[in-house]
């Protein structure tokens, strides 16, 4: 298999490094994220590691096998109770196209089926968003443009983003079946 990646818990040593990473254009750009200036990367891991202890999300930063930090990985909504959440990745621009986005999502895809027993996993992505989607189609475990299946987490989606989205899905037997057919 490809990369070879480490999720570790947020933690403000990674400040500069996500500063850095996320304050390009290629990402605070497509993202809409608010990143003018370190404290605001150090508001959001502080906020982040907030919600994480109140069992909301479980976010991840990426370090490559060069513990370098590569991008972050959430898991979201996962307080719901009804075997469902959604996830979302960045990967910083030096670091596109070498494979890190299908390695973090394997790994943070491991956390939600086999320690929350999640069912379904679900990753949107703007519809204007073109490199998002293309990643996502790429996955050999997810299930493409399934917005009429699923229109109540196609809502919460747009509602996040402020835009028109397209909705995939991870089910948990689709990426059992990957990790057996590929060994993982």
């Amino acid at each position: 298999m490809g990369v070879g990646v480490k999720l570790v818990k947020n933690d403000l040593k990674y400040a500069e490094q996500v500063f850095k990473l996320s304050s390009d254009p290629g990402v605070k750009d497509v993202l809409g994220i608010k990143v003018d200036r370190i404290e605001d990367t150090i508001g959001f891991i502080s906020y982040i590691v907030q919600q994480e202890l109140d069992g909301k999300v479980i976010n991840r930063i990426i370090l490559n096998e060069q513990d370098e930090v590569v991008g972050i990985t959430s898991l979201k909504h996962i307080d719901r109770g009804d075997g469902i959440c959604h996830i979302g990745t960045w990967i910083g621009v030096p670091f596109w196209g070498q494979g890190y986005n299908e390695a973090s999502k394997i790994e943070i895809l491991k956390i939600a089926f086999n320690e929350l027993k999640m069912d379904y996993v679900f990753a949107g992505a703007k519809a204007s968003n073109i490199r998002s989607r293309r990643a996502q189609e790429k996955l050999a475990f997810m299930t493409i443009g399934v917005e009429k299946e699923f229109p109540k987490e196609l809502a919460i989606i747009e509602k996040e983003a402020k835009t028109k989205c397209e909705l995939n899905v991870v089910k948990r037997e689709d990426f059992a079946n990957f990790l057996t057919s590929h060994i993982i």
